[in-house]
């Protein structure tokens, strides 16, 4: 892999966010993952933070896209567009320089979207563009030593998708990746107010619910919160006061999903490894892992201490920074698709 220049860069290209580490200055862009091009001639509109204000409120003759969906691309050419313009405003306009990249990539993903994501990133002016799957860089982010002859357990809970990893010596031992995660959790809370309350919300509502009144078990203390959309029933604006305890509720469906994913991991885990995670306990990482009580709700229902990285929304980010920074630490986890191996240090 060798040494990298002072201007590479590594990316979360995440669901709901792209996160940007450039080597030596640390986090330097976090955006949404949004783009609005305008119909018909696909220009550019407005990219990140601009497109998500207008998300739900664009005229008809502008779209606002969402490029990537449960971890992966499923729109190329726009978001190659995004990277540039992510890109330009990081490293500069220089048509003589090339960034090289280090990308993230869920667990679970085929070759052809690795591919995606390799093509996408040229396109957008990489010079070359190594990958590394999300739990490793999450566990990187969160101050774990990966290359310990020890097991850890990764759960990050991203935007589209949530990726559980045993980690030992520098690689992954078992992991799983399911399409559900935070995107999921702002779905269920829009059924439930829909189907309980006779109430439409917004993609951004349901998420700032989330965020803000969501929890994943009952408290002893809450609160009555209102909550804004549109009745189903006279189609006009209303407002409906909701316990916060009842959005349990909500979202008892797709955090039933995290945890047998958890459980299914668990039993594939070799039992040295079972041991170590005993006593290390599982890393929660990613936006997802925020949702109030989470840590508490796996560790009564698994038996094993759970713990909140630091700053779980950048670690996948401050995960491909170290890498960038310390490339003989961490070679092992960086797969070159051109080469088709991974890298040793």
């Amino acid at each position: 892999m060798g040494l990298f220049g002072s201007t590479d860069v590594g990316i979360d290209l995440g669901t709901s966010s792209i996160l940007v580490y450039a080597r030596g200055r640390g986090i330097v862009l976090n955006e949404p993952s949004v783009v609005a091009v305008e119909r018909g001639g696909g220009r550019l509109v407005a990219v990140g933070a601009e497109a998500r204000r207008i998300l739900g409120r664009a005229p008809a003759d502008i779209a606002v896209i969402r490029p990537l969906r449960d971890g992966v691309i499923s729109n190329f050419d726009v978001t190659a567009r995004m990277m540039r313009h992510f890109f330009k405003k990081v490293v500069g306009n220089s048509p003589f320089y090339k960034p090289r990249v280090v990308a993230c990539v869920p667990s679970g993903v085929t070759e052809a979207e690795k591919r995606c994501v390799v093509e996408a990133a040229r396109e957008a002016g990489a010079k070359h563009c190594y990958l590394i799957q999300e739990p490793v860089a999450a566990a990187i982010g969160a101050g774990l030593d990966i290359n310990a002859p020890s097991g850890s357990m990764i759960v990050d809970i991203g935007g589209g998708t949530t990726d559980v990893a045993v980690l030992s010596y520098g690689s992954v031992v078992v992991s799983d990746s399911i399409k559900c995660a935070g995107d999921r959790f702002d779905a269920a809370v829009q059924r439930y107010m829909r189907k309980k309350h006779g109430l439409v919300i917004g993609d951004s509502t349901a998420e700032q619910i989330k965020i803000e009144y969501c929890r994943a078990h009952i408290e002893k203390e809450q609160e009555v919160v209102e909550i804004a959309g549109r009745s189903l029933l006279s189609g006009l604006p209303e407002a409906i006061p909701v316990a916060t305890n009842e959005l349990v509720d909500a979202l008892a469906a797709p955090l039933s999903e995290i945890l047998e994913c958890v459980r299914g991991l668990s039993e594939k885990t070799p039992p040295e490894l079972s041991a170590d995670i005993r006593q290390n306990g599982i890393f929660l990482t990613g936006g997802g892992a925020l949702l109030r009580g989470l840590d508490l709700y796996l560790s009564e229902r698994t038996g094993l201490p759970c713990r909140l990285a630091e700053d779980p929304v950048a670690c996948v980010a401050i995960g491909t920074g170290r890498v960038l920074e310390e490339p003989s630490v961490y070679g092992r986890a960086v797969y070159d698709y051109r080469r088709g191996v991974y890298d040793e240090a």
